[in-house]
């Protein structure tokens, strides 16, 4: 009875694997503003309907990349960031979207 319980559990937690991003809206900077790595801002929508602004497209040392909303009442020595994709897939989903239209963008 508790191996059912364990695969009802399973088949709900791949029932949201299937987010896609549905929407890239990307504001990249100009070459005279000078905010470091920072590049551009983003705002995604997932499906249709869950927007996440405040994203980041960065300039670091293996090249682009996308950081996350940051919280700005977190008082620990690093930084946590509002929400984070879990999946290494939903990671690289985004991050192609939003580097994609950013590219387009600047060229």
């Amino acid at each position: 009875m508790a191996e059912e319980k364990k695969e009802k559990v399973v088949n709900v937690s791949t029932a949201f694997d299937c987010l896609a991003v549905t929407q890239v809206l990307v504001y990249p900077f100009r070459d005279g503003v000078s905010l470091g790595h920072m590049k551009a801002i983003a705002t995604i929508v997932l499906n249709d309907q869950i927007e996440i602004r405040g994203l980041r497209v960065m300039d670091g040392v293996n090249g682009l990349f996308v950081s996350y909303p940051i919280d700005p009442f977190f008082k620990g020595e690093e930084y946590k960031t509002v929400c984070t994709p879990i999946s290494r897939q939903l990671r690289e989903h985004i991050e192609n979207c939003v580097l994609e239209k950013f590219q387009a963008a600047v060229a």
